[in-house]
């Protein structure tokens, strides 16, 4: 059956961020939902950010379009034009390697949730604010160094 049911599939708070950047995200919950489905030439994560919580740090990808589906609460999108209130029904895209970091900020008593639709690409990520780059097969740095 297509539909899926979302009490079945796990919600992880993982993050691969290194100290002190992780906290940010302590209160985004996810769940994977791509691979339940079957799907392979796209990723989608339902995700829920409690409130205080961020999406993740402000980012941008070399090689990976995503598009963000916001279904309830409210959430503040931050990019380099600036910010953006994000509520039920509004989408967002960004496109790959166009250098606008963005996040999701819940900056609400309450939780909100989204969907995320990505391809996971092997390629370099950004994240502006903090001077970080992830490259796949050789993690996180920070200044040019390891984290």
């Amino acid at each position: 059956m297509p539909k899926l049911d979302l009490d079945t599939i796990p919600q992880t708070n993982a993050t691969g961020y290194p100290e002190p950047f992780r906290s940010a995200v302590q209160g985004r919950w996810y769940r994977r939902l791509a691979p339940v489905g079957g799907l392979e030439d796209f990723g989608v994560s339902h995700v829920v950010l409690r409130p205080g919580a961020w999406s993740s740090q402000r980012h941008w990808h070399e090689g990976e379009d995503e598009f963000v589906v916001m279904l309830s609460g409210e959430a503040v999108l931050v990019d380099d034009s600036g910010e953006t209130v994000m509520r039920a029904g509004d989408c967002a895209a960004f496109p790959k390697n166009d250098g606008n970091g963005h996040v999701l900020q819940n900056r609400s008593d309450t939780t909100c949730v989204f969907i995320a639709v990505g391809r996971p690409a092997a390629t370099r990520c950004h994240y502006p604010d903090i001077d970080m780059l992830l490259t796949p097969g050789k993690g996180y740095r920070v200044g040019g160094k390891p984290a």
